[in-house]
C-alpha cells in the first residue's frame, strides 16, 4: 500500500512540474539578451605585438570570439609596401598572416587591417587595428602626420592613402612602388608610425593597385620639398587636386533611328523648336539673362531680327543679344526693372539649323519681371581674411556654385539676392581669373586653395540677410 501511494505521489509531482513549466513557458517569453555590439579584442598574438628580432614570415593573431576577415585588398596596407601581397585569412578565432616577400634586416614592419577584422556574430568591425614587428633590436622610431584636403572643396576624402617613398628623383611617383603607406581618416587626418629615419618625398594617391601617379584625371598631391622624419614628430598638410576631369562618354543617342519611331513611317519634325529660362513661361528674374535653348545648334543666326520691345512696344537699343560656343543657347542680357512688361520678338527667318529647319513661323514672347520685394538683400562681414591672398567668394545652392565674386573689401553687400537656403566657401584665387585652377607636378605649381567651414547662409525674401564670416 505504501509503495502504491509512492508511486501516486510521484506521478502527482511530476505532473504538476510539467504543468507549471508549460505555464511559465506560456507568460515569459525567452530572452536572448542585448545585441552584441562589441568588436573582437586581440588575446594573443604569435609573435607578440611590437616583439623585436623576428625571423619568421607567418604571423598568427587569436581573439576572443570568432572573426572573419573581409575586403583585404581595400583594407590592409602592409608597410614596407610588399612586392607581392601577404596572404591573410581567418579561421575561428585566428587571423593568419603570411609574408610572401622576403623579409628584410632591421627592418619594423607594420600591418594597418582598417576595417576588414570582425565578428562573424554581429559584423562588429576591430577598427583601424595596428601589428608591428621589427627583424633587428628596436622598432623605428619615426613618425609623420599632418592632413589631406581637396583644394577645389576644402572637404576631405577618407578614399585617398599617404605615400612615402625613400627614392628622391622626381619621377619616382610615376615608376617605382612607395616605402610606406598610410590612410585618411574621416577628418583628412593621417599619421605613420615606426617609420625609418631619414629624408622622404611624401604623395597623396588614390586606393588602387599601382599606389602611383599613371593619369592626370587621378586624385593628387605633392609638398613642395622633402620630408625629415625623426623620432620628432613632423607634420604638413596637403592640398590633392586632379589636374584635369574625366570626361564622361556621350551616351548612345538612337532617338532619331526609324525603329524608335511610335508610329510607323512617322516623318522627323522639320521645324526647330526652343525652351526659355521664364518661370512659368512668362516670369523674368531680375537678376539674370533671358535664356532660348535650342533642340538642335543654330546654322545660321541673326541677331539683328531678334527683337526686344518695352510695354508700349518700343525697342530696346541696349539689350544685348549673343549665341554662345555652343550654337544652342541664346542669350538676352538687359538690367531688368522689376514689375515690367516686356515682348521678344522672334521672327520666322532669324535662325536656322544644322539641316536647314527654322521656326514653323513666327513667335512673340510675353515677358514679366519679377517684384524687387521677392529678393532679399544680402551682407556678408568677413574677419580675419587676408585680402593680399586675393580672396573671392564662393556661393553654393547644394553642391553647384551658383557664382564666384572677387572680394576687395571685409563687407560683401548685394540689394537684390534670390532667396534659398545658399553656402559659402572662400577661393583664393591666385591668378584673378574668377575659377579654381588645379596644379601641375611636373611644373611644381600647386593647386589653388578653396577654405570651407561649412558656412550656411539663409536669404529671406523683402529680409535684410546679414551674417558674419569668421576664418
Amino acid at each position: 500500500m505504501n509503495n502504491k501511494l509512492s508511486s501516486f505521489l510521484l506521478l502527482l509531482f511530476i505532473a504538476l512540474k510539467l504543468l507549471l513549466l508549460t505555464s511559465c513557458a506560456g507568460i515569459i517569453p525567452p530572452n536572448g539578451g542585448p545585441k552584441d555590439t562589441i568588436p573582437p579584442h586581440l588575446v594573443t598574438a604569435l609573435p607578440l605585438d611590437s616583439a623585436t628580432n623576428v625571423k619568421g614570415q607567418k604571423i598568427v593573431l587569436t581573439f576572443d570570439e570568432f572573426v572573419e576577415i573581409k575586403e583585404v585588398t581595400q583594407n590592409v596596407l602592409v608597410s614596407p609596401y610588399p612586392t607581392k601581397s601577404p596572404i591573410i585569412e581567418s579561421n575561428l578565432r585566428k587571423v593568419t598572416i603570411k609574408l610572401r616577400d622576403s623579409i628584410q634586416p632591421n627592418t619594423t614592419y607594420s600591418i594597418n587591417f582598417g576595417n576588414s577584422i570582425r565578428d562573424i556574430n554581429e559584423g562588429n568591425i576591430f577598427k583601424d587595428f595596428t601589428y608591428s614587428f621589427s627583424t633587428g633590436a628596436h622598432l623605428a622610431k619615426g613618425k609623420f602626420k599632418g592632413k589631406v584636403i581637396l583644394a577645389e572643396t576644402g572637404r576631405t576624402d577618407s578614399t585617398l592613402l599617404v605615400i612615402l617613398h625613400r627614392n628622391l628623383n622626381d619621377t619616382t611617383i610615376y615608376k617605382s612602388d612607395p616605402r610606406y603607406i598610410t590612410k585618411i581618416d574621416g577628418k583628412g587626418g593621417f599619421y605613420f608610425n615606426f617609420i625609418e629615419p631619414g629624408i622622404y618625398n611624401a604623395f597623396v594617391v588614390p586606393n588602387e593597385y599601382s599606389k602611383k601617379y599613371d593619369d592626370s584625371t587621378k586624385m593628387f598631391a605633392f609638398l613642395d620639398s622633402t620630408i625629415n622624419i625623426s623620432d620628432t614628430i613632423s607634420s604638413a598638410v596637403f592640398y590633392a587636386y586632379q589636374e584635369e576631369k574625366k570626361k564622361e562618354k556621350p551616351k548612345a543617342n538612337n532617338n532619331n533611328h526609324p525603329s524608335n519611331n511610335k508610329e510607323s513611317g512617322k516623318k522627323e519634325d522639320k521645324y526647330l523648336k526652343y525652351i526659355t529660362s521664364l518661370e512659368g513661361g512668362h516670369t523674368q528674374d531680375l537678376l539674370n539673362p533671358l535664356k532660348l535653348t535650342f533642340s538642335k545648334p543654330l546654322q545660321f543666326f541673326d541677331s539683328s531680327k531678334v527683337v526686344l520691345y518695352d510695354t508700349f512696344y518700343n525697342p530696346i537699343s541696349n539689350a544685348k543679344i549673343s549665341l554662345d560656343t555652343s550654337k544652342t543657347t541664346v542669350t538676352i542680357s538687359y538690367p531688368w526693372k522689376e514689375a515690367n512688361y516686356f515682348y521678344l520678338i522672334l521672327p520666322k527667318d532669324a535662325v536656322k539649323d544644322t539641316s536647314g529647319n527654322g521656326f514653323k513661323k513666327g513667335d512673340t514672347l510675353s515677358i514679366y519681371t519679377r517684384n524687387a520685394s521677392e529678393y532679399g538683400s544680402l551682407k556678408l562681414k568677413f574677419t580675419n581674411l587676408n585680402l593680399k591672398l586675393h580672396p573671392a567668394i564662393e556661393i553654393l545652392s547644394g553642391e553647384r556654385i551658383e557664382e564666384i565674386v572677387p572680394l576687395n573689401s571685409l563687407v560683401f553687400y548685394r540689394k537684390l539676392f534670390k532667396p534659398g537656403d545658399y553656402s559659402v566657401r572662400i577661393l583664393y584665387d591666385e591668378n584673378q581669373n574668377g575659377v579654381w585652377d588645379a596644379g601641375n607636378y611636373k611644373k611644381r605649381k600647386q593647386p589653388e586653395i578653396v577654405v570651407d567651414k561649412n558656412w550656411k547662409l539663409n536669404v529671406r525674401a523683402n529680409w535684410d540677410n546679414e551674417t558674419e564670416i569668421k576664418l
